[in-house]
């Protein structure tokens, strides 16, 4: 996490290209996507069980992000994808918060997220850092 840090705080991330980066091979990887932000009802909670992820707002007024307990997510849609470490889930969130540019959420796999609500468009990184 040290080392994930010091990379988000070492680097411009208004100008790397969108995609995926590797820092530390898989061990820490950067997706840096820019991308519109959608309604509640198509935001997907989804968990992951080897990386915890550090998303951080770049650019954009402001995103959401819907979060359950993941031992309350009742309705799976599909099984867990080891290949991606994501499943996806169509329950309704426990609760919402909201990020400005500059400020940053640590989802572990126990965090049932729903990440990108909101209106307008974002430019985001997501520091995928394996547990």
């Amino acid at each position: 996490m040290k080392q994930a840090f010091e990379l988000i705080a070492s680097t411009d991330w208004t100008t790397m290209e969108p995609g995926i980066h590797e820092l530390d091979g898989k061990d820490i990887y950067v997706n840096v996507m820019e991308r519109e932000l959608k309604q509640k009802p198509d935001a997907k909670l989804e968990i992951h069980n080897e990386y915890i992820d550090i998303q951080v707002l770049i650019r954009g007024e402001e995103e959401s992000f819907g979060w359950s307990e993941r031992r309350e997510l009742k309705k799976p849609l599909g099984e867990f994808s080891v290949e991606n470490d994501i499943q996806l889930f169509d329950d309704v969130p426990q609760t919402y918060y909201t990020m400005r540019p500059g400020q940053f959420t640590v989802l572990f796999p126990e965090d049932g997220h729903a990440p990108m609500v909101g209106e307008g468009t974002v430019r985001k990184i997501i520091v995928k850092v394996r547990k």
